[in-house]
């Protein structure tokens, strides 16, 4: 993360919370503790929280989440700077304000005497108190604006219920805000201009020119960008085991001045380029290039940065050969996939990697590469999930950190389970949308099929399309598991597909892969249907003198299966979401509609909805402070966005149920 952004983003932040305070007439804090829980609502880190400021000696809590499904008891404190870079939140620091935390689990109950039965404090007190009795874990969150020296506690536990600790800093809250985001193109200045060689074309879309470009300056390109510059091309750096590669460092190490007569060099594409010209206005150099991708001869320039970097040598004497296509930014994905084909000699390429430009998979992994999967088992340990749209992008990455505990660092962020490849997104999705019988004919065949139904589909890839599809994988990888403890053997990944569609098909496509993302897990209801259904799908695929590999190819394997008499236990049942659950999310669209409806509603009216309900305390605390949040935004002229305003809309029609009548409400508010 670069410190200017982290300085912008933290500069930003401040600026937001105070101008909110004073907008609103609340305190710092307590404005603050509310910007980061609606970030983390938004995130689907926690739902239904509310604030509620206690302070005594040796305790302080800024407020408490009980979501409805019981799934936790969420407490909060802040931790708020106006100057947060001046210093850092230390351990010891940390240490304290999580005690002040976990003290109110012990006193709550001897500070709700002294609160009026109408107050948030109160709400508090009663909401913990009956969680206690049975709720599975607790956590605690601590919020902070400035930047944490350490990580958050131990797991614990209170009174026999797990405790976990969660730590949201400056830096995770960066990294949260900005995940989903989408990196800009490269720009390259050249010193001094680039010497090349215009050829003549008719076509309006793309025009081509020949350049020798200085390997060392090739070499820093990539240093700066990395796997960046390869973004369209058809595969990543594959090391140097391969023998091409191995030739290619021989010849920089032994004999560099021949390089540019024994390498093929580089294609790349640009979306435009300043030239400097002739006196006829033909190009004869190059001054700079913006949107620089090297297409075909990652190889080569991997190789060139490993020589200049790993073993040292200057490449003084080292020359490229470059062939520089430009091409309308509309193009690319016509233009890109025919280059990389044609000109392609070096190493088998393989139909999954000729789709690798594709925009589907360019965008897939933009997209994935941002996101940040929550933190799983209490670790506090936030993750990525490594899409290799290109051949050998992990290994490339992984050799880019050079200390051992750099390495450490990489596997621990993007550990190796948590890596899949093009063909793996087709078995996961293709699983889910009950097609096993493709997924049974091979990864090859699996992806072209999937590659057609994206062609006609035309998914949106955004942030949700990426966290379900991921979801998948890991219901997938739960399925697979229990395959093998059923002891599938060889056929496993066969029964797996198959187990998964069939669930699938049983559930109606609710499972609430939202959840499986949320929780980077399954739960143990759909483990245990899981194991329930192995044996029957194992009984139907692997039965009787038929070849097991060839049966799962075929649509009637998968017509008998869809018939096995099973369906969803009870304990899965209750679980279920109302809607199936397609990849793309259809939530934007809910979110406008909730936005637009929640303007529709006068702020008077949502004024007198939070005084209906608090006066006759009919509705949550979260749910009167979420009403007296949207009255005051709208008041304002400000707009109630996304989850809130879907939650905002739950809240009114909940109160409509309830009695609320909006002109006798909004007429007694007035009045008053």
């Amino acid at each position: 993360m670069a410190d200017h952004d982290l300085h912008e983003y933290s500069r930003a932040l401040v600026t937001d919370v105070q101008a909110l305070a004073d907008a609103e007439g609340g305190s710092i804090p307590n404005t603050f503790t509310q910007r980061v829980l609606e970030i983390l609502e938004e995130a689907g880190v926690v739902t239904d929280a509310a604030l509620a400021y206690h302070y005594s000696r040796g305790l302080e809590i800024y407020g408490y989440g009980l979501p409805e499904d019981g799934s936790s008891l969420d407490l909060y404190t802040t931790d708020f700077s106006l100057t947060p870079l001046r210093s850092k939140l230390t351990k010891v620091e940390s240490d304290r304000l999580f005690r002040r935390l976990f003290a109110f689990l012990s006193k709550h109950a001897a500070i709700r005497p002294n609160q009026e039965d109408n107050t948030d404090v109160y709400d508090m007190c009663t909401g913990v108190e009956k969680a206690l009795s049975n709720v599975p874990k607790i956590r605690l969150f601590l919020l902070s604006n400035r930047v944490s020296t350490t990580s958050a506690p131990e797991p614990g536990e209170f009174e026999g219920i797990p405790v976990a600790y969660e730590l949201w800093d400056l830096a995770r809250l960066h990294r949260h805000e900005t995940s989903g985001s989408i990196g800009e193109p490269i720009k390259v200045t050249f010193e001094r201009a680039l010497p090349c060689l215009a050829a003549h074309s008719d076509e309006p879309n793309y025009s081509v020119v020949l350049a020798v470009i200085p390997g060392r300056q090739l070499a820093e390109l990539y240093k700066e960008h990395r796997t960046r510059l390869l973004e369209l091309n058809v595969r990543s750096f594959l090391q140097t085991r391969g023998a091409v590669n191995k030739g290619i460092r021989e010849t920089l190490l032994n004999a560099p001045s021949r390089f540019l007569a024994y390498n093929n060099g580089v294609t790349a594409t640009a979306s435009d380029v300043d030239f400097e010209t002739d006196e006829a206005g033909i190009p004869v150099a190059i001054r700079s290039m913006t949107g620089l991708q090297i297409v075909n001869g990652g190889q080569t320039t991997a190789s060139l940065h490993h020589v200049l970097t790993r073993d040292k040598r200057d490449l003084g004497g080292v020359y490229v050969q470059m062939k520089l296509t430009i091409v309308d930014p509309a193009h690319l994905s016509e233009i890109v996939p025919r280059i990389s084909q044609y000109s392609n000699t070096q190493n088998k390429v393989t139909l999954v990697d000729f789709s690798s430009n594709h925009e589907f998979h360019v965008a897939f992994e933009r997209v994935s590469r941002s996101l940040w999967a929550p933190a799983a088992n209490g670790s506090g340990q936030e993750t990525r999930w490594f899409y290799e749209r290109a051949r050998g992008q992990y290994t490339d990455k992984f050799a880019e950190h050079e200390t051992r505990a750099a390495k450490r660092k990489f596997k621990l962020i993007t550990p190796t389970r948590q890596r899949f490849s093009k063909s793996d997104l087709a078995t996961f999705v293709h699983s889910w949308e009950q097609l096993p019988y493709w997924v049974s004919r091979g990864a090859q065949k699996n992806f072209a099929h999937f590659m057609e139904r994206i062609e006609k589909s035309d998914p949106v890839v955004d942030v949700h399309y990426c966290k379900r599809a991921i979801a998948t994988a890991l219901l997938f990888q739960a399925a697979d598991r229990i395959a093998r403890t059923h002891s599938a053997g060889s056929h496993k990944r066969l029964i797996t597909t198959y187990m998964v569609a069939r669930l699938s098909l049983a559930t109606e496509k609710r499972i609430d892969l939202d959840r499986i993302w949320n929780e980077q897990g399954t739960t143990n209801a759909l483990r245990e249907a899981l194991d329930e259904l192995c044996p029957l799908i194992m009984k139907t695929v692997i039965s009787g003198d038929r070849h097991v590999s060839e049966w799962a190819k075929k649509p009637d394997c998968w017509d008998e299966v869809s018939r096995i008499p099973w369906t969803a236990p009870d304990a899965l049942a209750s679980e279920l979401t109302v809607e199936p659950f397609e990849i793309a999310s259809p939530e934007s669209t809910e979110s406008d509609e909730a936005e637009a409806a929640v303007e529709d509603i006068p702020s008077e009216e949502w004024r007198a909805l939070a005084d209906w309900a608090r006066e006759g305390r009919v509705l949550r605390s979260v749910d009167r402070q979420l009403a007296d949040r949207v009255a005051q935004r709208l008041s304002q002229g400000r707009r109630v966005v996304g989850v809130q305003a879907r939650q905002a809309m739950e809240v009114y029609e909940e109160a409509l149920r309830k009695g609320f009548h909006p002109a006798s409400a909004v007429l007694d508010h007035e009045t008053t």
